[in-house]
């Protein structure tokens, strides 16, 4: 069966998720994660586009990113073959690292990408590995919360659905719906 053809067009965004074959851990070490953010950037010299978050976890990532004038696919085949080459070769392994094609899910609205800029740093706190976004070191959150800076993330976008682009009122967009999820907890609400 052909793979359906993924929508692109100059300016598109989207949600990227892609895991590691059989669920298997895709970073082993700080030393892969760095690798990682390092592909990341050398592609985006070579295909440009905008990355404005990220979230590394141990089995799969996630990305939002914006197209300029590069098809997804190159983009994303590029990262993918070049982190699975160092994968591969610093582990000594064969064959495919990530389990199918990456997911991609066209964001066609300022909701929807806010949103998932939301879930994307959400996502450690939600697998229980931190407590707070900002604790999880491989995630653009730190960024966006001003402790770091990045010459891949560009977080104007994001930012200034709030005013003044305030990173404090990112903040509590964010974290409230964490608070508002342990108080459904304690609810019993689902």
């Amino acid at each position: 069966m052909a793979k359906k053809k993924r929508i692109w067009y100059p300016g598109a965004v989207y949600h990227i998720t892609n895991r590691g074959n059989r669920r298997a851990d895709i970073f082993r070490d700080e030393e892969d994660y760095q690798v990682y953010l390092t592909i990341l950037e050398q592609t985006m010299d070579k295909y440009p586009y905008i990355l404005y978050t990220y979230c590394l976890m141990t089995n799969h990532i996630h990305l939002q990113l914006e197209t300029k004038d590069v098809e997804i696919w190159h983009i994303m085949r590029n990262i993918n073959l070049l982190y699975t080459k160092y994968f591969n070769n610093k582990y000594n392994f064969i064959g495919h690292l990530f389990q199918g094609r990456y997911k991609s899910e066209i964001i066609e609205n300022d909701t929807y990408n806010l949103e998932t800029s939301r879930y994307i740093h959400l996502n450690p706190v939600k697998a229980n590995m931190v407590d707070t976004p900002i604790e999880y070191k491989w995630s653009s959150y730190g960024i966006y919360m001003g402790q770091r800076k990045s010459e891949i993330v560009s977080e104007e976008k994001i930012l200034s659905y709030f005013k003044n682009n305030d990173r404090k009122l990112y903040k509590v967009y964010v974290e409230s719906k964490l608070i508002d999820e342990k108080i459904q907890q304690k609810m019993g609400v689902e």
